[in-house]
């Protein structure tokens, strides 16, 4: 993708380019924004460090209110790296807690996202049962359950006593904490002892003190008063601290500042959809430049309003810098591919050769990155923003969003500092100086014409080069099922997958999973304390299993087990908590794993063989809308079966093979959808082998969340099940 210099006409009409004078404001509060509201002062906080230092010096001056609300966070984050002295913890829960030991009219409320299993393999395990976040009675902790099915909160916000706000993209967690220079080797970004050195990561905060923080706080005290109930007092604090640490120098004061959201319907809470349409207006009033940093891009209205304006023989330059490949196998299997289509359709209305798609090089990397998270964008010298919203669809509309927004209708030291941090960020990227940027940029009057003037060895913006192949393409189905842009129907996401005649009621199958478990805690009491233990006791079982497991047919043994449970039909669910017990939770889940795929593929392979006719019968008279369907979304229809139990394991393999869905496509959709189960089935297993062993208060507490955790999950299906049956019936009556 190396393309020419672009050759951009800046003379307008009278000889002059153009300007902002008579311009219309951008901002329009209730529409693309929420309020506007005054700043003091303002920083931008380029990258994990900076942020985690300006965060814990603000915090040192909390007198009465800290408000954390976050996508994810982790108490054993370590908030300074270089071990100031100043006497306080260096993790981040230990620092809180020190903070609120030094001050008794201190409280310190933490919201975070209520996560879903399937990433908890990233997160902190059982935060709500950590010391370090429930020891003190005045730092409140709470998980976040209220979005919509499919949705996230993923707003990242902390205000401290309504006088300084942050808001961004960072989250205090792990993985965050980086500094400008991105060094491959930087030991510091270990956050969890030893282990290789993550891959550098990019991402902005900006702080901002005065009113905004005020009108921040109310946010983020109604997003407490929706998840937990309780209505939190607006602080009152006397006069003192100026809450601005002395090191840190600021952008700009005294400037306004817009809040824009995103929240999407859910129960009694109406839909704020503020950040879709202040990207299109931004977009559509830009005169020389677009300049964007990205995680995702995915959203199909914002890529289109880019379209419109290269197709725009007076439009903007657009300089778009994004990670080389997302992080996580999965995200780069999905959304990836999803980008690239999106890249081809901009590079196709590139006419005029306005348009750079650059990711960040460090040299020293090999084949890793830097995990580009920032999500900013800046139009001309005008208009600045900063926020935790993606340009992905589901940020539009989908996950709770915050962006702050600042625009200079004009005012010359506001343009100034929105060029500013152009020029530092690009300084960062290309490994300049940001004086030397601006001396470029001036002369050339061109930011293409600049990043490339400036391109040479060492750090470097270099161009994305596109990589998905068809093959690859085809897999991946259309954006609106990977990245909604609306909260996901269950009713209809089901409909659209899976005809109803070919499902069996949810609760059939949440039964069969509570009894199984109920039935397994019963043996385990009574293997404890009744006189059962003399005749079947758990050292016995212990060493039949150790005996089993040490076995050199061991593997080949269970995964048989598996094969031919498939073949009869027998419960998936009783065969994952078997293993689980005999081989531990390691091999339990990877024998579990192996042996249900190898049973899928075999079941997969009988239902080719026998073709549509004879499933038929074995599965019920709809195979041919359901073939239909697998042709048209093969691998979703298979991730969403496998996750939401809605018939038999066998039937579906047989089904999927009669339907001739392609054999790549059933393995890794079953694989994915098998996944999220299994995992909960494996840690149930090993909490209970625990309990069993060594009988106390924490084994048996930390048994029953596990209980909870997996009974509540089925619960929600079958609420969610008696829900769409009693819709249906309404529409049938009505």
């Amino acid at each position: 993708m190396e393309q020419p210099s672009p050759t951009i006409d800046a003379d307008k009409e009278n000889g002059e380019e153009p300007g902002y004078a008579g311009r219309s404001p951008i901002l329009d509060p209730g529409r693309n924004c929420w309020r506007i509201e005054h700043a003091d002062r303002v920083a931008f906080l380029v990258d994990g460090a900076e942020y985690f230092r300006a965060f814990r010096e603000v915090v040192k001056q909390a007198q009465r209110s800290v408000l954390i609300i976050a996508w994810d966070i982790d108490s054993r984050v370590e908030l300074a790296r270089e071990h100031e002295p100043d006497g306080f913890p260096f993790t981040l829960a230990a620092f809180l807690n020190s903070m609120l030991k030094r001050n008794d009219q201190l409280h310190i409320y933490v919201l975070d996202w209520d996560f879903p299993m399937l990433m908890a393999a990233d997160r902190e395990w059982l935060p709500l049962l950590k010391e370090e976040w429930t020891a003190h009675p005045r730092l409140h902790f709470h998980l976040d359950d209220r979005y919509p099915p499919g949705g996230s909160h993923h707003q990242k916000i902390v205000v401290v006593d309504d006088k300084v706000a942050f808001v961004g993209g960072l989250d205090l967690t792990t993985g965050r904490w980086d500094t400008p220079e991105h060094r491959p080797d930087d030991l510091r970004r270990c956050d969890l002892g030893a282990g290789p050195v993550p891959q550098p990561y990019h991402d902005i905060q900006m702080m901002v003190r005065g009113p905004i923080a005020i009108t921040l706080g109310d946010l983020a005290r109604e997003r407490w008063m929706l998840a937990t109930g309780q209505a939190l007092d607006t602080p009152h604090v006397p006069s003192g601290p100026s809450y601005w640490p002395q090191y840190l120098s600021c952008e700009l004061e005294n400037a306004p500042v817009a809040i824009a959201r995103t929240v999407p319907a859910y129960e009694n809470q109406a839909e704020v959809r503020e950040i879709e349409p202040l990207l299109l207006d931004a977009i559509a009033a830009a005169h020389k430049s677009i300049y964007i940093e990205a995680q995702y891009f995915t959203a199909n209205k914002v890529v289109a309003a880019l379209q419109r304006r290269l197709e725009d023989p007076d439009g903007p330059e657009i300089v778009i810098v994004l990670p080389v490949q997302t992080a996580g196998w999965l995200s780069q299997s999905t959304m990836d591919v999803l980008r690239e289509r999106l890249f081809k359709q901009l590079l196709n209305a590139d006419h005029y050769n306005r348009l750079r798609l650059y990711w960040p090089e460090v040299p020293g990397l090999d084949d890793d990155c830097v995990n580009v998270h920032s999500k900013i964008i800046l139009i001309d010298d005008e208009l600045l923003r900063i926020g935790s919203a993606n340009l992905n669809n589901r940020s539009m509309g989908v996950d709770t969003e915050c962006d702050l927004v600042i625009e200079a209708n004009g005012e010359a030291r506001i343009q100034n500092a929105v060029a500013a941090f152009r020029h530092r960020l690009l300084g960062e990227h290309l490994g300049k100086d940001p004086a030397e940027i601006a001396a470029v940029f001036e002369h050339e009057g061109s930011l293409i014409r600049a990043i490339e003037c400036l391109s040479g060895p060492g750090r470097n913006l270099r161009p994305m080069q596109l990589k998905v192949t068809p093959e690859m393409d085809e897999l991946v189905p259309d954006i609106q099922v990977i990245d909604p842009d609306q909260p996901i129907n269950p009713d209809e996401l089901i409909n659209g997958f899976v005809p109803e005649e070919e499902r069996e009621p949810a609760r059939n199958h949440l039964t069969l999973i509570i009894v199984t478990l109920l039935v397994v805690l019963a043996l385990a009491i009574a293997w404890r304390w009744s006189p059962l233990k003399e005749w079947i006791n758990i050292e016995t079982l212990t060493a039949l299993g150790v005996e089993l497991k040490q076995a050199p047919s061991a593997p080949f043994l269970a995964l048989a087990t598996f094969v031919i449970a498939g073949l009869v039909a027998f419960p998936l669910t009783v065969l994952i908590i078997v293993c689980g017990l005999v081989f531990g939770p390691l091999q339990g889940f990877l024998y579990s794993l192996v042996g249900a795929l190898l049973s899928a593929m075999l079941t997969f392979s009988l239902g080719y063989l026998l073709g549509r006719n004879t499933v038929r019968r074995f599965a019920g008279r709809k195979l041919g809308e359901l073939n239909r369907r697998l042709a048209r979304r093969g691998l979703m229809t298979i991730i969403i079966v496998r996750i939401i139990p809605l018939a038999p394991f066998t039937v579906i393999n047989m089904v999927a093979g009669a339907s001739r869905i392609r054999f790549r496509d059933f393995v890794l959709g079953s694989a994915i959808g098998l996944l999220p189960g299994i995992i909960g089935m494996s840690v149930f297993t090993e909490r209970l082998a625990a309990a069993i062993e060594k009988p106390n208060l924490p084994a048996f507490a930390t048994l029953a969340v596990v209980v909870a955790i997996l009974i509540a999950s089925g619960w929600a299906i079958w609420r969610w099940e008696n829900r769409r049956r009693a819709s249906r019936l309404r529409a049938e009556t009505d």
